[in-house]
């Protein structure tokens, strides 16, 4: 057998790489020729990936050839898309990058080929976006729906131990599916349908979403009750309750895809929990402002949006950083995984050197050798992300 995955992003090429590793041969297309160049010299394009160096080292360039020419793919027969779904600035979902993906796709199908999305999209958009475009391509295939329900930093383990949910556009898609990521996935959980699968994404990011938002109502009670919130969390959690931790929500998954529903459905509830969510910025900013006051000084300790994670562009520390100079703050930032000329130029705060220092630190989550007094600490929490 033969697979192709189109998108060797996070998710993708962590999921080539344990398709590689069960024997699969894989192409990997990705339109970065310097990551196509790494990956084919056995070199890891994502050294903070635990488990994916060796699986690169090992395979890379031989079982799991990567290349920039859907052309090199016309063998596969079977086709995962695992590429990014962005929102505009109305929060209404980019197809662009997907559509892109999926007319590669359609340009080298053939008769009795498997296409799987592994992307998570709004219910629907298996049935009607990419149907829609590999009908064009005039052969008969089988299409079916697959969410990667992975964590960054625990991606490996998750493709293979992690339950795979499948559901195609007809029966005989969902068994071939079924049977494909058997190859791999240690449990694979056939569902009625494409749409149903979606779902089971969606619904899960919503779930942590709801939660999250329920635990920052908890903490401004705390707040105001003079009540240690992580004392009452510890005590109140057990077998049939699990209060989440509270915080500013980030990551490519959570703050994303709750919009799949608000945007076509009435789920005041979920718009809510979105809104409560977007609104600790401000919130932890205001705390901030009243401990250090105008003009003092505010670091703030992990920057990416969970720890371990080298990414920048999914977190809110922007928005906090923004907020907090609105305010009147200086504002400076720590994190162990961006050097100080990189904290300085992506997140356009001063590095910071030395804690004791500051009139207030907002902790998003623990760095070794913080020392801080404690009552001018702030405690954050940015919840552990699902992808």
């Amino acid at each position: 057998m033969k697979a192709a995955v189109v998108g060797l992003g996070r998710a993708g090429l962590p999921l080539a790489a344990v398709m590689a590793d069960a024997g699969i041969g894989v192409i990997g297309y990705d339109i970065d020729s310097k990551r196509v160049s790494a990956i084919n010299s056995g070199l890891n394009p994502l050294p903070e990936e635990p488990g994916l160096d060796e699986l690169i080292r090992t395979h890379g360039g031989k079982r799991l050839r990567a290349t920039s020419n859907i052309a090199d793919a016309r063998d596969a027969s079977v086709f995962v898309v695992i590429v990014p779904l962005l929102l505009d600035e109305k929060h209404r979902p980019d197809y662009s990058i997907l559509k892109k993906a999926f007319k590669s796709v359609a340009s080298v199908l053939k008769d009795g080929d498997l296409v799987v999305l592994e992307t998570t999209v709004p219910p629907g958009t298996t049935e009607t976006v990419a149907k829609g475009i590999l009908d064009k391509s005039h052969k008969r295939y089988l299409l079916a729906y697959s969410p990667e329900r992975i964590m960054t930093g625990y991606s490996i383990s998750r493709f293979r131990e992690f339950p795979k949910v499948v559901g195609g556009i007809d029966e005989e898609s969902t068994e071939a599916a079924y049977k494909f990521y058997s190859k791999f996935a240690k449990t694979v959980q056939k569902v009625d349908d494409a749409r149903t699968a979606e779902l089971v994404k969606v619904a899960e990011g919503v779930y942590r979403d709801v939660n999250i938002s329920l635990a920052n109502e908890l903490l401004k009670v705390c707040d105001r009750l003079g009540v240690d919130f992580w004392q009452m969390r510890g005590a109140a959690n057990h077998q049939y309750c699990d209060i989440h931790e509270p915080g500013m929500v980030g990551g490519h998954c959570i703050p994303v895809y709750p919009w799949f529903l608000i945007n076509d459905y009435k789920v005041p509830l979920i718009k809510l929990a979105r809104k409560l969510n977007e609104g600790m910025v401000e919130y932890y900013a205001d705390k901030a402002l009243k401990i250090a006051g105008k003009g003092g000084d505010v670091g703030i300790v992990g920057l990416s949006y969970r720890e371990g994670v080298r990414e920048a562009n999914h977190t809110p520390t922007h928005d906090l950083v923004r907020s907090l100079k609105r305010r009147g703050l200086k504002v400076w930032g720590q994190d162990p995984i961006f050097p100080p000329y990189e904290v300085e130029r992506i997140f356009k705060v001063k590095a910071l050197e030395d804690p004791k220092k500051m009139d207030a630190i907002i902790v998003s989550y623990d760095v070794a050798g913080l020392k801080t007094p404690a009552q001018k600490t702030i405690r954050v929490k940015k919840h552990k992300n699902t992808g």
